[in-house]
């Protein structure tokens, strides 16, 4: 989870889109509400991307050498001028902006990134069974989930230079770690003991991220409150070897609905906190409603398998400026879409609708890490580069408004499941002059879709 500096867990307001959906029944309005970062080696400090949380958390400021391989990789990225009217941006202060291109403080999110991992007890709560079993609660998978939504651009390598638990000095109560928590003091005094206990076996320079893995019975169970989070770029964080333990995921209790699927799903919630590690916010909001649902792990990392939305994607640089399609100017164009979760050809087109909004368009499709779609199709969504982590920076709108969704699956946010548009199927912004209709699909599954924009770019 994303959690701003003052509570550690980015919890926020629904957002609404002013937009609306028309199908062939009529017209539809959008839905509102939905819920929940890496070693630093570099010494220069980060300006916007200064202090941010997540809880599944992130938070702080960031410190880092802007050249160095540290970099996030889509900072250094070159970009089309054909694509500037796209590269929407929030002002400073702005708390992991959706903007493009993500700001300096993160770690890069393309090439090998090495993930140091650590798994922690406490005398109050004693490892149960052995530290590697904790640690295969989440790898592979973590590594597999990576690669799959990366293309194959991300070659995420989780290290172990510790494979035992690492005993706390205190015991876990003595920390006052609780959900929100800020990294001073109870955080900052448990990093420090982490590092005392890790240095001799551990060079903190080699790696670009760290992963704590606390033993799962310290704290309550993630059913009754979500302890897990993650700070990042956070330039006053302790030092280890010469460099800030400035952006680290902490993984506390098993997210584990009852439902079975733990073994299967549960490592959702590691690659939901990295994903704050390379610059992503929370979808989730704090009144608990469904902005955005099931079609982003940074909205929903419980249950069923996900994705990343084709946006994260590009600012991750995932997908190449030659996938996207941007249509800022007057008139109607058309777009081939082809599904998010192949390689190659178009995977997004945005509709910049300001400085700092747009409507973003994918095709979603059942493949790759979508295992939860029931209803496949075009993907609608509006996007606010002005609006904080957890506060409802993307809304998703629902194609078949109060239908009940088309899922039952456990921890899948059933309303918006149903939310891509179809064959024939229209989206209409009248305030804005965007029109976005679903002309035709061809024989390999790929969808045309037209993009009338009425007013001025």
């Amino acid at each position: 989870m994303q959690q701003p500096p003052w509570k550690g867990i980015a919890e926020g307001r629904s957002a609404e889109d002013t937009g609306s959906g028309t199908t062939p029944e009529g017209p539809r309005r959008a839905p509102a509400g939905a819920r929940r970062h890496r070693l630093l080696r570099a010494a220069a400090l980060g300006s916007a991307a200064a202090v941010v949380l997540a809880v599944t958390a992130s938070a702080s400021t960031g410190r880092l050498l802007a050249d160095t391989a540290s970099a996030s990789g889509p900072v250094s990225q070159g970009r089309s001028g054909a694509h500037g009217p796209c590269m929407i941006s929030g002002e400073l202060g702005v708390q992991m902006s959706e903007g493009i291109p993500t700001g300096p403080g993160y770690a890069r999110s393309t090439g090998t990134v090495r993930a140091l991992n650590l798994m922690v007890d406490f005398s109050d709560a004693p490892g149960e069974g052995s530290a590697l079993d904790r640690l295969g609660e989440f790898f592979p998978q973590t590594t597999d989930w990576f690669r799959t939504s990366s293309y194959g651009r991300l070659d995420y390598r989780p290290e172990v230079p510790v494979p035992d638990w690492l005993r706390m000095p205190k015991p876990f109560k003595e920390y006052g770690i609780e959900r929100g928590a800020p990294f001073d003091p109870g955080y900052r005094e448990l990093v420090e003991d982490i590092v005392a206990a890790a240095d001799p076996d551990v060079d903190f320079r080699a790696y670009d991220l760290v992963n704590v893995l606390i033993t799962p019975n310290a704290g309550p169970s993630a059913l009754d409150t979500v302890l897990s989070v993650t700070f990042a770029g956070n330039h006053e964080a302790p030092v280890a070897d010469g460099v800030p333990v400035a952006n680290a995921s902490f993984v506390y209790s098993r997210q584990d609905d009852g439902s079975g699927s733990y073994d299967r799903t549960g490592y959702r919630v590691l690659p939901h906190e990295n994903g704050h590690v390379f610059g992503l916010p929370d979808l989730y909001t704090r009144d608990g409603g469904g902005a955005v649902g099931h079609w982003d792990i940074m909205s929903e990392d419980w249950g069923a398998n996900n994705d990343l939305l084709g946006w994260h994607k590009w600012k991750l640089g995932w997908i190449d400026d030659a996938q996207v399609d941007c249509a800022p100017a007057r008139g109607t164009t058309e777009h081939l879409l082809t599904p998010l979760a192949t390689r190659g050809g178009t995977k997004l087109v945005f509709v910049p609708t300001g400085a700092r909004t747009g409507y973003a368009v994918e095709l979603r499709t059942r493949a790759g890490n979508d295992e939860a779609v029931c209803r496949a199709g075009v993907l609608v969504y509006r996007v606010d580069a002005g609006v904080d982590t957890g506060q409802g920076p993307v809304t998703v709108t629902d194609a078949t408004r109060d239908s009940g969704g088309c899922t039952r699956s456990p921890n899948v946010h059933a309303e918006l499941s149903d939310a891509p548009f179809a064959l024939g199927e229209t989206f209409v912004d009248r305030g804005r002059g965007v029109r976005i209709k679903v002309a035709g699909v061809d024989l390999d599954g790929n969808y045309r879709v037209h993009i009338t924009r009425a007013g001025k770019a």
